[in-house]
């Protein structure tokens, strides 16, 4: 504030002469620093003697005249001043050694001591500028060496000085860093880097530069931080017993290196065989001298000072030596009656060549001695341990260097090798929760250890081994099931047996080798089914887009029923070209296993007919017509199916695939390798009261044809017209052969046969059918409430009946929605019984005969549906006494082994067109 107000009135005063009318002469001056200048002054008269006055030159920003002059006085000098001020020439002011201080403004004034005016006093004066031009000189500058951590910031900061103002610039070993980039930044003068590196070490120069010179500054930057290797080792490769050295150099600072060396990271000073024969040196080299065979690895160099984690370079060391034998056991069992190996321990490098044996001293000729061979490797292979290998054996190896000389002596022994005195039975069958005891034990020379494995995936903490060998699975849970191993080993020889655990009362194992098929909007999913835990079992297809839906943010899972005894299921319904994840569920009584892998399909799209003519779309035709007439009649021994030909096959038909469904459930695939040859299928087993429907699908190559017309069985009610079966619509063909036409059979007084149920709707107008409806659910309702007390009474005997009749002829039974399938009440106190994979296989097989053959009769007549059995307990000898889990567990071993003899005896007497998709047996805990 005080500077601008002297500006002010400094600017006040020149702009005005001494009276106030004129300007003042304003004179610049300018000079060097160092050297003089001369401000001048000529208010004084040119001539003559001037009066009495006193000679004042005053500075501006300065209080008190920084010169003054009266007479032949002494001058009064300022103290910045003093020895560089005096008068020339009259008033003038001359200043020597300049400094870049002294540049500003000057007045000059002269009082005259005879005026006594004033305003003459105050004219008496004149200003002179006086600019001091000066080299650049540095008022701040960094410290010449400069030490900073690796990583952090750093800012170098240089100010200067001069007339003109210099410039400051910045360099980096000679090169111009300009306004820098990167992690260095140079501003107004400062340096700054925002993260200091290995590379950012080096002398930075400061310079200042202007018009009148330049000046500058160096600093040196050292970077504190690990060593960086500047010659890393390399890989060499010598000859055994010569010396080798491997180079290692490192830059760092501070300059304090320490090098370490280590071999597979080992120091090489702990290692014994090297202590006498390495030495590191001063540059870091590592000198190792007379090179064995065992020096040859991988040698690492490690810089070190003492700064943070320091950096490592490694090479491998080669050593090249003869062929030699490394340690040769005094004594070689063999076993006696086996295959034995007489080994030769071998180290080469160069690899090995050929390797030569001796016996007893003299040279073996394996090619007179039969079942005598080489392996690869040089260990002599005899195809049967006997007295004629008995000897003393030593081998010689060769590679391209030579040999370094024959092995000891080995002598061949003949050993028992382990023989099994009790091997484990080929199948167990133990109820889960309980203990099972597998017993192995061997025999030989030594005498051979025994150890259990189970085959796949290990099994923890619950396998135990006894004193006696013997397996201990206790208790028994269901990881357990599957194939174990026991082997016996001993220094000749290895045997092993194997067994099956079959863990019953579990859930479902996971099915295995899910295949998926595409198929035009569809896919054919098949699988290996697990073991069944003891208990009937189901599966079901799991499958859903492997895109979301962009309305949805999860997957939505549909499943699939599977027929019982199925092991595969066509999906329908896809999306062409879509991505699917397709997943199988195996369930049973206790519950459900664990989901299958998932597998990824896309349907294919409907594929064309290129040799059909091109048709308008409104009569462009299906590529695979679906089956005709499809009729049904109801028989003493099921249903028989019959239908036509599709009428549009683009390929050779292969087969059809029959669906059915009770009531109003889902469908679901009742034999899906029906042969495109057959126009006639007989299904067996039907319950009482229950609404039957079937259809047909064709297959052709990739191509599946659309459903068949729907046909209807009933088993209510009773037929009053006894005529012909309702399943044939007008006009349709009737049933035909292979060859001729087979009479139908006619149904039977209380066996009705309905037509399709889409024809329902068309023979009677909907009021009256809602009427008739109405009427005869009012009627079962009444009827119901009357007879409630007779069927509590009658229920036990019923369910009898009912059982009695299962047991000859087991009905046709669908899986009900969100309901498990009907099963047998069992309980784990009553014995195991195995089922097939089809209810009634010996009754299936001789109806599948009947229909192939005209329906002919079985020999042994079967009861109606109607027809009364004799009842249970009616004078039947009775059990004692249950059997205990042992006779159990034999009893059910037994009888499994029967039905599976009885079941390969069956398929082998099918036709071979006719044989039914094998499936594994099932075991039902009855």
């Amino acid at each position: 504030m005080v500077w601008c107000l002297r500006v002010t009135i400094l600017s006040l005063v020149i702009s005005q002469g001494a009276d106030g009318r004129g300007k003042p002469e304003v004179v610049s001056v300018v000079g060097r620093a160092g050297e003089s200048a001369v401000l001048g002054c000529d208010l004084l008269p040119p001539a003559g003697r001037p009066p009495l006055h006193v000679i004042e030159w005053l500075r501006f920003g300065f209080l008190l005249p920084i010169f003054i002059q009266f007479g032949l006085y002494s001058p009064r000098i300022d103290p910045d001043y003093v020895g560089r001020v005096r008068l020339q020439k009259g008033a003038s002011l001359q200043i020597e050694s300049l400094r870049a201080e002294d540049q500003g403004w000057y007045e000059c004034r002269v009082l005259f001591l005879d005026q006594h005016s004033p305003e003459d006093d105050s004219a008496n004066g004149s200003w002179v500028h006086l600019t001091v031009n000066s080299p650049p000189q540095f008022l701040e500058t960094p410290p010449q060496v400069l030490e900073v951590q690796e990583l952090e910031p750093v800012t170098l900061r240089c100010v200067a000085r001069g007339s003109p103002q210099p410039q400051v610039t910045w360099k980096l070993r000679g090169q111009d860093l300009g306004q820098g980039q990167g992690q260095v930044q140079v501003r107004n003068g400062t340096l700054w880097i925002r993260q200091v590196e290995r590379g950012s070490s080096g002398v930075y120069t400061c310079q200042a530069s202007s018009s009148e010179g330049s000046a500058s500054h160096a600093t040196q930057l050292l970077v504190l931080g690990p060593p960086v290797i500047v010659v890393p080792p390399k890989n060499s490769t010598v000859n055994a017993s010569q010396d080798v050295s491997l180079a290692c150099r490192a830059e760092a600072y501070p300059t304090n290196l320490t090098y370490s060396w280590f071999q597979d990271n080992i120091n090489v000073f702990h290692i014994s065989r090297l202590q006498p024969r390495v030495r590191i040196l001063v540059d870091g080299s590592l000198r190792l001298q007379a090179t064995q065979p065992d020096d040859a690895g991988r040698y690492t160099c490690v810089p070190s000072n003492g700064l943070r984690r320091p950096p490592s370079a490694s090479a491998y060391l080669t050593v090249l030596y003869p062929a030699q034998v490394t340690a040769m056991p005094p004594e070689t069992p063999l076993p006696v009656g086996m295959r034995g190996v007489i080994r030769c321990p071998v180290r080469a490098n160069p690899p090995l060549l050929f390797v030569s044996w001796t016996k007893d001293g003299q040279a073996l000729q394996l090619d007179k001695l039969p079942g005598w061979s080489q392996g690869p490797e040089g260990s002599l292979i005899i195809a049967l341990g006997n007295e004629d290998a008995l000897g003393e054996y030593s081998c010689t190896p060769y590679n391209s260097l030579g040999t370094a000389g024959p092995s000891p002596v080995t002598r061949v022994l003949l050993k028992a090798p382990p023989a099994f005195l009790e091997r484990p039975k080929e199948e167990y069958f133990q109820e889960v929760g309980r203990e099972l005891l597998i017993p192995c034990s061997a025999q030989g020379d030594p005498p051979p250890a025994i150890s259990w494995a189970k085959v796949g995936r290990g099994l923890q903490g619950q396998a135990q081994v006894d004193s006696n060998s013997s397996l201990i699975l206790r208790p028994l849970t269901k990881e357990a099931n599957g194939r174990w191993e026991c082997t016996a080993s001993n220094a000749v020889a290895q045997v092993a047996t194997t067994t099956q655990v079959y863990v019953l009362g579990t859930s479902p194992h996971v099915v295995t080798n899910v295949s998926v098929v595409p198929l035009p909007k569809g896919a054919n999913v098949s699988w290996e089914p697990g073991f069944d835990g003891g208990y009937l079992q189901r599966f079901s297809v799991w499958y859903t887009p492997l895109a979301k839906r962009p309305d949805r943010t999860h997957h939505d899972w549909v499943s699939l029923a599977v027929p019982v005894g199925a092991a595969y299921l066509l999906v329908p319904g896809l999306q062409p070209h879509t991505q699917y994840q397709f997943s199988v569920l195996a369930q049973n009584k206790l519950g459900s296993g664990p989901f299958s892998e998932i597998i990824l399909s896309a349907p294919e799209g409907l594929p064309t007919t290129p040799a059909a003519p091109r048709l308008p779309p409104t009569e462009m035709p299906p590529p695979l017509s679906p089956p005709r007439g499809l009729v049904a009649v109801r028989t003493p021994r099921g249903v028989l199916l019959h239908w036509e030909p599709p009428e549009l096959v683009p390929e050779t038909l292969d087969g059809y695939v029959l669906e059915g469904r009770q009531g109003s459930q889902g469908w679901e695939v009742l034999d899906g390798a029906v042969a495109g040859t057959e126009l006639q299928l007989l299904v067996p087993g039907l319950i009482k009261d229950v609404l039957y429907e079937f259809r047909l699908v064709a297959l052709a190559g990739s191509y599946v044809s659309e459903p068949s017309n729907t046909a209807n069985v009933s088993t209510s009610g009773e037929n009053p017209a006894g005529g012909r079966s309702a399943g044939h619509g007008a006009g349709e063909p009737q049933p035909r052969g292979a060859g001729t036409d087979p009479p139908f059979v006619a149904p039977r007084p209380g066996l009705e046969v309905y037509p399709s149920r889409t024809q329902l709707p068309g023979l009677l107008p909907q009021p009256v059918l809602a009427g008739v409806v109405g009427g005869v659910c009012f009627l079962g309702v009444a009827v119901l409430v009357s007879i409630l007390a007779a069927c509590l009474t009658n229920r036990r005997r019923a369910a009898r009946r009912r059982r009695k009749r299962l047991r000859q002829d087991a009905p046709l039974i669908f899986s009900p929605p969100g309901k498990s399938a009907p099963r047998r009440n069992t309980s784990v106190d009553e014995n195991y019984e195995w089922d097939s994979e089809f209810p009634g296989d010996m009754e299936l097989l001789e109806t599948l005969n009947l229909g192939l053959t005209g329906l002919r009769p079985r020999p042994e007549a079967e009861p109606e549906l109607d027809a009364k059995v004799p009842e249970e307990g009616s004078g039947l000898p009775t059990t004692a006494q249950a059997p205990g889990p042992e006779a159990r567990c034999a009893a059910l071993r037994e009888e499994f082994l029967a039905f599976r003899r009885r079941r390969d005896a069956t398929r082998a007497r099918l036709p071979v067109y006719r044989q039914p998709v094998p499936h594994p047996e099932q075991a039902t805990l009855l």
